[in-house]
């Protein structure tokens, strides 16, 4: 086992731990784009996805059971865990004991007290830990915020969006909820992000319902889920998030004046649209959805070179497993669930708008497919 250590430089040295659809779609091929980071490492327990990849993307490759030891070498600064939801804690905590930063994929993991645990980890060892929501640096996202705190369409009050797609049978989406699988840590936590940066609040109630339509891919997680959130001021917002339907990816926030609306919401690809109406008046405009990943490895990688606190915080990817364990919990009982005093947190804001052009690659996928099963 070789480690290369390449002298520290402008640049954060990046290792990529898992290479499913998300890693190879998005991730590997941002670093491109992305001047102040740089691949160093993958990691993978597939054979042939180490020994393309790696020859495509001319970096080392390691097994899992090569993870601690390489941590320890220092030839990484910086870990991208891209892992299933129920990896993140392990994965974070061990490179965190090994000093080594870490930027993890949404949802933060399964439970409350995993990410405590992974907040701990990185505080005592003096860490940087970002959870990848991509939509904190979109510039569509953060306008959407400015014109809600701006006061065009009056007193925000009711929140709703759907976010849906068709999920082959076997994909990981479809693993039971104990490891973090189905729709509400999927796509719903997308919809219960939005609705906390939109409402600028923490909701202080949930009730749930699941949905089935007896298809065996359904059978250890929900087809569909629908939630809604009651706000301090009695806002409430809803959202419907599901594996058994068409693509659709929709928000809309309505205030007391008028309200906003945004289709392709939650898009890394193509142009999010985006309507205000106010007085019968609509007004619209469309927004490219640039490189989204690069972007959060770009403002990742900024914090770490310059010692600052990166937003979203993994106090931020807590709050919203702490409403995805509510929402399941109240599904489970059909019983609303009270949610107590959230720790007050950093909103994302436009001054985080990180726009960095797409790239048109389109990679070749190595035993990996889309959530629908095409590869």
């Amino acid at each position: 086992m070789t480690f290369i250590q390449n002298q520290k430089s402008s640049k954060v040295r990046y290792a990529v731990i898992g290479l499913g659809w998300i890693a190879q779609e998005t991730v590997l091929p941002a670093f491109a784009n992305a001047e102040n980071s740089e691949l160093v490492a993958l990691f993978s327990d597939d054979l042939i996805k180490r020994h393309e990849l790696g020859e495509k993307y001319n970096v080392p490759v390691f097994t899992y059971e090569e993870y601690e030891a390489f941590l320890r070498s220092g030839a990484a600064d910086a870990v991208y865990i891209a892992l299933p939801n129920h990896l993140h804690c392990e994965y974070t905590i061990k490179a965190a004991n090994s000093g080594v930063h870490i930027l993890c994929e949404k949802p933060m993991a399964v439970t409350e007290q995993e990410c405590e645990e992974m907040i701990r980890a990185c505080c005592n060892n003096n860490v940087k830990l970002m959870i990848a929501y991509r939509l904190h640096f979109d510039k569509a996202n953060m306008q959407a915020v400015e014109i809600v705190n701006s006061g065009k369409i009056g007193e925000p009050r009711i929140f709703n969006s759907v976010f849906s797609q068709q999920v082959a049978e076997g994909n990981v989406r479809l693993e039971p909820i104990s490891n973090g699988g189905g729709t509400v840590y999927d796509m719903g936590v997308y919809c219960i992000n939005a609705a906390r940066y939109l409402f600028q609040e923490e909701p202080t109630e949930v009730v749930a319902f699941c949905a089935n339509n007896g298809e065996k891919r359904f059978e250890e997680v929900d087809e569909m889920t629908s939630a809604i959130m009651r706000f301090p001021g009695n806002k409430l917002a809803t959202f419907t998030s599901s594996f058994g339907v068409a693509p659709v990816s929709t928000l809309q926030i309505l205030g007391t004046k008028g309200d906003l609306r945004m289709d392709s919401a939650y898009s890394y690809q193509g142009e999010l649209k985006q309507q205000i109406t106010i007085d019968n008046q609509t007004q619209e405009q469309s927004y490219p959805a640039g490189d989204q990943f690069a972007a959060e490895i770009v403002y990742f990688s900024d914090c770490i070179l310059n010692n600052q606190d990166p937003e979203p915080s993994g106090e931020e990817g807590l709050a919203d497993v702490r409403i995805i364990r509510a929402i399941v919990a109240s599904a489970q009982t059909a019983k609303p669930v009270k949610l107590g005093e959230f720790k007050k947190q950093t909103r994302p804001t436009s001054e985080q708008v990180i726009q960095i052009p797409a790239s048109e690659e389109q990679p070749d996928l190595v035993h990996a497919a889309d959530p629908s099963g095409n590869a």
